[in-house]
């Protein structure tokens, strides 16, 4: 399972025991939690409803604050001696994704399946009638484009104008 969570105007597709590292939090929190924007389970179901959504949460361990690399920042303009200098090092906050939860989606799923799969099964044999009724017939492979189809055309001279075909 996995979800895609918002944190710091970015976004993030992150798995239970992921560790990442997101813009700084200012927070003596040793937990955070973060409403997913998208979840995925293990079968494949992408649950991007809403009220779902608003029910379901991903929570993560603080586990520390790092920076990022260093940005230098130089700006030159020619002949009048302007030069300004400047440099930058983002902070950011290390997190531990320890569980993601999504209450009341599998009850929804199931039943969405077992509606789908009723309609299929009473679609399957109308479509197994309509297709056992057409007589099925061998398809002969197409001539190729330019290939010469008959003998009489491979036998035909140049000169001769009579119309054997």
């Amino acid at each position: 399972m996995y979800a895609i969570i918002r944190a710091g105007g970015k976004q993030a597709k992150v798995h239970s025991g992921d560790v990442i590292e997101i813009e700084r939090v200012k927070s003596d929190a040793e937990e955070l939690t973060f409403a997913p924007l998208l979840v995925v389970d293990d079968k494949g179901n992408a649950v991007s409803d809403r009220d779902v959504l608003a029910k379901a949460s991903v929570t993560a361990k603080v586990l520390g604050e790092s920076q990022g690399p260093k940005i230098d920042i130089f700006k030159y303009k020619n002949k009048s001696g302007n030069r300004r200098r400047q440099g930058h090092r983002q902070k950011y906050t290390r997190i531990e994704i320890t569980g993601i939860e999504l209450p009341g989606a599998t009850k929804a799923k199931t039943t969405a399946a077992k509606a789908t799969a009723a309609k299929t099964s009473a679609a399957k044999p109308a479509a197994e009638k309509a297709t056992a009724a057409k007589p099925t017939a061998a398809k002969a492979p197409a001539p190729k484009a330019g290939a010469k189809t008959s003998a009489a055309k491979t036998t035909k001279a140049k000169g001769d104008t009579s119309e054997e075909e």
